[in-house]
C-alpha cells in the first residue's frame, strides 16, 4: 500500500503523467495515464471549493494507490499547506496535537468512527466518497451538524467533478467550474470539461439531467434490473430500503427469472435468517411492492474491492 509520502515524490519526480488505478467495482481494474497537470487544475477548483489555503491543515485517512488519495496530495501540495496522513482503516482519530482539519476524505465504511471520534467542530468539511453513504448515515450527519458532501466523480477525471450537500435530501450534484453534463441515448451522464486534457469522460451511471451542471444520480446502467420491462436501479433500491434495514450490509442484484426476466436479489451479510428477516421487515415496510426483492441470501461476507466498494454478483443458491 502506497503512503503518501511516496506518491509525492512520484507526483515530483519528472515526467507529466501519473499512472492511476481504477478501483475494479465495475469491471476489471485497470491502469489509465492521467495528466499532472489535469490533477492540479482538478486540485485548484476543489481547494477553492473548501476554501484551502496556505494556513489550511488537511487529514487523509486513505491510501495513495487510488485517486482519491492521490489528490488530497495534490491538494496540500498546491495549496501549500500541512497533509496528515492517518491510518487507512475504519477506525479514525485526528492526532492529539491536532484540534481540528480543513477537509478530511472519507469513505462510507469510515463514517461511524468519524462520528464517534471527531466532533463536528474538529472537521471544518468532510468529503464522502468511494460510493454512496446510506440515508441513516446522510441523517445522522446533518443532525449531528456535521457540514459533509458527497463527491461524483472517477479516476479519469481526477476524482470529483461534482458534489451534493449531505443536508439536500434530494440528492442533487453540482458541478464544480468549468465542468458540464449531458446524457447519451442510455441516460447516461457525459462529462465535458473543455479546459482538461482528458475534455470527455462517456460514464455509464444512469442519471436525471436536470440542467448543464446538475444531476441526480439513478445508479449503474451495467446493475439495471429488467424485471418484466420495469427498469430497477438497485442503487435506488437500497436507499430507499437503509431506513428499514439500519446497520446493516447488503446490496441487491439481478439474476435469471423464467417468470420475469430478471429478478431482483437482496444479499445480506449473515446467515439466512438475518436475510429472510430482512425480506420480511421491507415486505411490511411499505414499499412500493414492485421495488421489493423477488428473494433474500444470507452471505458470510460481501466480497469488496480494495477501496471497499462492493462487488456486486449473482448470489448461488446457497451461502457461498
Amino acid at each position: 500500500m502506497a503512503g503518501l509520502k511516496d506518491f509525492e515524490a512520484e507526483f515530483l519526480a519528472a515526467g507529466e503523467t501519473i499512472t492511476a488505478h481504477t478501483s475494479g467495482s465495475t469491471g476489471v481494474p485497470k491502469n489509465i495515464e492521467l495528466s499532472k497537470e489535469d490533477m492540479r487544475r482538478s486540485a485548484r477548483t476543489s481547494n477553492a471549493f473548501f476554501g484551502i489555503d496556505e494556513s489550511s491543515v488537511l487529514a487523509c485517512p486513505l491510501a495513495a494507490d487510488y485517486i482519491a488519495g492521490k489528490m488530497m496530495v495534490v491538494r496540500a501540495l498546491e495549496a501549500r499547506c500541512r497533509l496528515i496522513e492517518l491510518s487507512v482503516s475504519n477506525k479514525i482519530r485526528l492526532p492529539d496535537d491536532i484540534p481540528s482539519v480543513d477537509l478530511l476524505p472519507v469513505v462510507p465504511s469510515q463514517l461511524a468512527s468519524v462520528m464517534a471520534n471527531i466532533a463536528p467542530s474538529a472537521v471544518r468539511n468532510l468529503l464522502i466518497g468511494g460510493g454512496a453513504p446510506s440515508e441513516e448515515q446522510c441523517r445522522a450527519l446533518g443532525s449531528a451538524g456535521y457540514k459533509a458532501f458527497i463527491s461524483y466523480g472517477m479516476t479519469e477525471t481526477c476524482s470529483h467533478v461534482a458534489m451534493a450537500d449531505i443536508r439536500d435530501d434530494r440528492r442533487i450534484f453540482h458541478a464544480l467550474p468549468g465542468i458540464a453534463f449531458s446524457v447519451d441515448v442510455r441516460g447516461c451522464l457525459a462529462v465535458d470539461a473543455p479546459d482538461f486534457d482528458f475534455r470527455r469522460v462517456q460514464t455509464n451511471d444512469v442519471v436525471e439531467l436536470i440542467d448543464a451542471s446538475s444531476f441526480r444520480w439513478l445508479g449503474r446502467h451495467d446493475n439495471v434490473i429488467n424485471s418484466s420491462g420495469l427498469k430497477l436501479h438497485p442503487e435506488e433500491m437500497e436507499r430507499l430500503f437503509s431506513a428499514f434495514l439500519p446497520d446493516m450490509d447488503y446490496y441487491v442484484v439481478g439474476e435469471p427469472d423464467k417468470t420475469w426476466g430478471q429478478a431482483a436479489v437482496l444479499v445480506v451479510e449473515g446467515f439466512q435468517e438475518t436475510a429472510d428477516n430482512a425480506l420480511d421487515v421491507l415486505r411490511q415496510s411499505g414499499i412500493d411492492h414492485k421495488y421489493l426483492p423477488k428473494r433474500a441470501v444470507g452471505v458470510p461476507m460481501l466480497q469488496r474491492t480494495a477501496s471497499r466498494k462492493i462487488i456486486r454478483k449473482i448470489p448461488n443458491a446457497g451461502p457461498y
